[in-house]
C-alpha cells in the first residue's frame, strides 16, 4: 500500500512538471465552435487565460460565443469544405499570432453524414462529411503547420469513438479512421520539429441536433429517393 501511495505521489509530481504554464500569449485555434465540445473548450481555455481563436460555421455561433467570453477571444468564420474559406482563416490566425506561432490547433468540426445502407447512398453523401471532417481537417492542418512548428506547438484531433465502429454505411466512419491514420503519421513526422500530435477519442454527447427523430427523418429521405426497383428489392420489412 505504501509503495502504491509513493508511486502515485511520484506520478503526480512528474505530471505537474509538464503542466503548461505562462498561458498569456499562447494562441489556440479551435474548429467547430458553434456548439458542443468545441464551444465548451473555447470557453474553458479562454477562462484559463489562453488566446483563443474560435472558428465557427455561422455568424450566429460567433456572436453567441463572443457574448459569453472575454475580449481576448476572437472568432473567425470557417467552412472546411471551402479552400477559400480555409485560406482566409489561416490569414486571420497568422495576423492574430503576430509572429509568435501557433501554440495549439484543435480540430473538432464534423460534416453532415446521412446514415443508411451504403447501397442507398450517392457519392455526394460521402463528400458531405469527408470534405469537412477529413479533407478539410487535413488542408487546414497543412496550412497551419509552419505556425505550429514555429511555436513548437501541438495538434489535437477530437475523434468521436463511435465513428471507429463501422456499423452503418456512409462517410462518417471513413472520416474517423482517416483522421486516425493522418494523426498517427503526422505525429511521427513532427517529432523532429518538437510539435506534438494527439488524438482524443471521446464518447457520444447527446446534442439538440442529434436525436432519433432526425436520424429517422434522414433514413426515410434516403428511402424515398430510391428507385421503385431498389425499394422492392429491399422491401418494407427491411426498412
Amino acid at each position: 500500500i505504501l509503495a502504491s501511495i509513493l508511486s502515485l505521489i511520484i506520478y503526480w509530481i512528474i505530471r505537474d512538471r509538464y503542466r503548461v504554464r505562462n498561458l498569456n500569449g499562447k494562441h489556440v485555434f479551435i474548429t467547430g465552435c458553434d456548439m458542443g465540445l468545441g464551444n465548451s473548450l473555447a470557453k474553458w481555455l479562454d477562462q484559463k487565460g489562453f488566446c483563443v481563436i474560435a472558428a465557427c460555421a455561422t455568424e450566429k455561433g460567433s456572436q453567441e460565443l463572443q457574448s459569453c467570453s472575454s475580449l481576448s477571444l476572437k472568432t473567425v468564420n470557417l467552412n472546411l469544405a471551402d479552400s477559400n474559406s480555409i485560406a482566409r482563416a489561416v490569414v486571420f490566425v497568422t495576423e492574430e499570432t503576430a509572429g509568435k506561432g501557433l501554440f495549439g490547433l484543435v480540430s473538432n468540426a464534423e460534416g453532415t453524414a446521412p446514415l443508411g445502407p451504403t447501397d442507398w447512398l450517392r457519392i455526394e453523401d460521402f463528400h458531405s462529411v469527408l470534405d469537412v471532417s477529413l479533407l478539410g481537417l487535413i488542408e487546414i492542418t497543412l496550412k497551419l503547420l509552419p505556425l505550429l512548428k514555429k511555436a513548437e506547438g501541438r495538434v489535437v484531433n477530437l475523434i468521436n469513438a463511435k465513428g471507429l465502429m463501422a456499423f452503418v454505411g456512409g462517410g462518417y466512419s471513413l472520416s474517423k479512421w482517416g483522421m486516425e491514420a493522418f494523426s498517427d503519421t503526422l505525429r511521427i513526422e513532427m517529432q523532429h520539429f518538437g510539435v506534438k500530435v494527439s488524438i482524443v477519442e471521446h464518447g457520444f454527447f447527446k446534442a439538440e441536433e442529434v436525436n432519433s427523430d432526425i436520424i429517422e427523418k434522414h433514413l426515410f429521405k434516403l428511402w424515398n429517393r430510391l428507385t421503385p426497383e431498389m425499394r422492392d428489392s429491399y422491401g418494407e420489412k427491411y426498412l
